[in-house]
């Protein structure tokens, strides 16, 4: 019996289909070995050594490996293509007592019969490049976080943390918004004159003021803009200079993590934990019925644009066979991978162009198919001919005045066959961050020539004012990361997940905003650590874990020279007295024990109150909360609380006579199917109530200050 071991669970049963019968496929659930989690587990003194262990929650797995390949003939380390995945299995030979230079070491960039079979025919040693480099970034983020988060308690509160990626994407956040509050806008006026030429009067076409005797124009206000009104209305409409031209428009690149994750946003309106879950389940598989579960997508953690050339012929045979010749390009259609790009993998791109979105839909959850269809599209696309365009633009003068326009019309739909219009596709890589389109476009103008003259329908001015840049979302946030080198597409969403969990930012809508916590972190991050909790140091350091990774540079000098530095401004801040801390809250109550006055605290589990005489009194009560329902199980209150690792939750006040606890929260309404209490969770905005006991559930949607319900039961079938 061979072992191949691998990460996620999800990917089991499709690699086993693959392999047969002579195989067992075993998931290790992500890391078994780590640092520890209660001490530093890096040895300062002796090269910044790494003092691995078991994690915990993985002893049984290790012992469940430990025996299986005790009896297997042969193993198979079939971790995730990337340099956490080959740090995992560099872990798994040190556990298993595996010879890392000898062939364990199998990767697939897609879950294929194809891919896993030659991967099994070809296994090779382990790259221990790849896994010091990921040491490396192990271990910086473990000296950091161990030995700045006591900082951020001491200062500010208890029970925070930072980190060297999420501490300085908190930074893009918090700047920002700085950025918008400190903006002061500025008036400024817009012109569009509405032409049309005698013979073609039907044809009404816009056109935009863009210059004065020669100059760019500027429009402060409205007095001005009233002068430029009376002079245009006096003028002629002349058409000076026109050019024609075919354009042609090329497909964008297939996706990599950060694109993808970018239109799931902006197109689909998922958010990053939806859309990295989603691509995931399309990665390992999903149930195609009779045929089981089946992989749909290519690897999904990539920053590479890069596409195979059996990928490249499946997608010309694809286009030929369904949309015919012209649409294939006379030479395949490559993409420039960026320098700062691993280029470990291909592009997120269709295992097979036959599973087509239409043909799985039936079998995929609402969002899975959306995101499938996106990708798919998004690939063959990328692989098809140029769209072409008859465009024409035209300068219109009025006196000193010069007005320009613009029109296009479809020649050869291209790639653009794919989509449902022209404008959708036009659109197709634009985000909420882009510059307005020009104000003049049109989709189709009359036959102008040098000479002509032309009628004005209508004048409209606008007023408008400069904007700010807007707020970050999810998106834009991880296309800002990717742009200044910060992090890798495996760290992107958990960075920026990990801030909402710290309530370090919350969201306005879509957008993400700094909480004052948020604030206050940062402000002390910049205060103490400014050189290294920044955007060029952070991209500093990826750089030379790639040269870890791909030059085989020694890891701890690198890391030797982050920790110099860093310990340094670690003492300045240790000593220094400034305090981030917000002051007691005093209160009307008096210590019963020394009689001095109470104040409100915050601790690791939240707000207590305590004797203003610390440290001579140190008399402390829980802080009154109003009571949220009477106790299902004894009639008592049920009030929030925390768990010893600051996890909410509610349970009753009558502990430890009553054991009631709910990790949810419980609410008065009875559920109308079994009569037991009800409990409700925001989820995206929306609330979902839930039965205790059964399987009724209602979705509650916010709108405003109302809450309706839209739908109400989730019946057993």
């Amino acid at each position: 019996m061979n072992l191949v071991i691998i990460e996620g669970v999800g990917k089991q049963d499709t690699i086993k289909k693959y392999l047969g019968s002579n195989f067992e496929v075993i998931a290790t659930k992500g890391h078994v070995r780590d640092l520890p989690e209660r001490t530093l587990g890096v040895n300062v003194n002796d090269r910044f050594k790494p003092l691995y262990t078991i994690m915990p929650d993985k002893e049984d797995i290790v012992k469940k490996l430990k025996a299986k390949s005790a009896k297997a003939s042969k193993i198979y380390l079939a971790t995730d293509p990337d340099r956490e995945g080959e740090s995992i299995s560099w872990h798994l030979c040190n556990i298993l007592e595996l010879d890392p230079n000898s062939p364990v070491r199998i990767e697939f960039n897609e879950i294929s019969k194809k891919a896993v079979t030659e991967a099994i025919d070809h296994p090779r040693a382990i790259n221990l490049n790849l896994v010091d480099a990921q040491q490396a970034r192990r271990v910086l983020d473990r000296l950091l976080g161990y030995k700045l988060s006591p900082i951020l308690c001491k200062k500010i509160q208890p029970n925070l943390s930072a980190g060297r990626v999420q501490s300085v994407a908190l930074k893009l956040i918090v700047d920002r918004e700085n950025e918008i509050r400190n903006f002061v806008k500025e008036e400024y006026w817009t012109l569009i004159a509405k032409l049309f030429k005698n013979e073609n009067a039907n044809l009404i076409f816009k056109s935009s003021l863009t210059k004065h005797k020669n100059k760019k124009i500027n429009i402060p206000n409205k007095d001005e803009m009233d002068k430029v009104l009376e002079d245009v209305k006096n003028g002629k409409f002349v058409v000076s200079n026109v050019k024609k031209s075919l354009s042609h428009v090329k497909a964008s690149a297939p996706y990599i993590t950060s694109t993808m994750q970018q239109d799931a946003l902006n197109k689909l309106g998922m958010n990053l934990k939806k859309a990295s879950m989603s691509a995931q389940q399309l990665y390992e598989g999903v149930d195609l019925g009779s045929e089981g579960k089946v992989a749909l997508i290519t690897y999904i953690r990539t920053d590479s644009v890069r596409v195979s050339p059996d990928a490249m012929k499946m997608a010309k045979d694809y286009i030929l066979n369904n949309y015919g010749e012209k649409y294939i390009p006379k030479t395949p259609n490559q993409f420039k991978v960026k320098k700062s790009a691993q280029d470990a993998h291909e592009a997120i791109r269709p295992i097979s162009l036959e599973r087509t979105p239409e043909s799985v839909k039936q079998y995929l959850t609402p969002d899975n198919y959306k995101l499938y269809n996106m990708i798919y599209k998004k690939f063959l696309a990328s692989q098809m001919a140029d769209a072409i365009f008859d465009t024409i633009s035209a300068d219109i003068d009025n006196g000193d005045y010069v007005f320009h326009t613009t029109g296009k019309t479809p020649v050869f739909d291209g790639f653009n066959v794919l989509f449902k219009s022209t404008s959708k596709a036009k659109t197709e890589n634009k985000t909420d961050s882009d510059v307005e389109e020009d104000e003049s476009e049109n989709l189709e103008l009359p036959e102008l020539k040098v000479g002509d003259v032309l009628e004005l329908n209508e004048l409209v001015p606008s007023q408008k004012f400069t904007k700010p840049l807007p707020r970050f979302t999810e998106a834009s946030l991880v296309k800002e990361m990717e742009s200044k080198g910060i992090g890798r597409p495996a760290t992107y969403t958990p960075t920026i997940l990990v801030l909402s969990n710290r309530k370090y930012t919350d969201k306005d809508g879509k957008y993400l905003i700094p909480t004052e916590l948020g604030f206050k972190v940062s402000e002390l991050l910049n205060k103490y650590f400014d050189n290294i909790i920044d955007v060029k140091f952070t991209a500093l350091m990826e750089e030379l874990l790639d040269e870890v990774a791909n030059n085989g540079r020694v890891w701890q000098d690198i890391v030797t020279g982050f920790y110099n530095k860093f310990i340094k401004r670690l003492a300045l801040a240790d000593k220094d007295s400034v305090t981030f801390k917000e002051p007691p809250k005093p209160t009307d109550l008096v210590c019963d024990k020394c009689g001095h006055p109470m104040v409100i605290k915050t601790g690791r589990f939240g707000e207590f109150i305590a004797c203003s005489n610390y440290p001579a009194c140190k008399n402390i009560q829980n802080v009154n909360k109003t009571p949220i329902i009477p106790c299902p199980k004894c009639g008592g209150n049920i009030y929030e609380k925390k768990s010893k690792k600051g996890k909410v939750f509610y349970g009753c006040d009558n502990y430890p006579n009553c054991d009631f606890a709910s990790w949810e929260l419980p609410i008065a309404e009875k559920c109308p199917k079994c009569n037991s209490y009800m409990t409700q969770k925001t989820i995206y905005n929306n609330i979902r109530k839930k039965c205790s006991s059964c399987d009724y559930v209602e979705q509650v949607k916010k709108e405003s200050k109302d809450v309706k319900v839209e739908a109400n039961i989730n019946e057993a079938e």
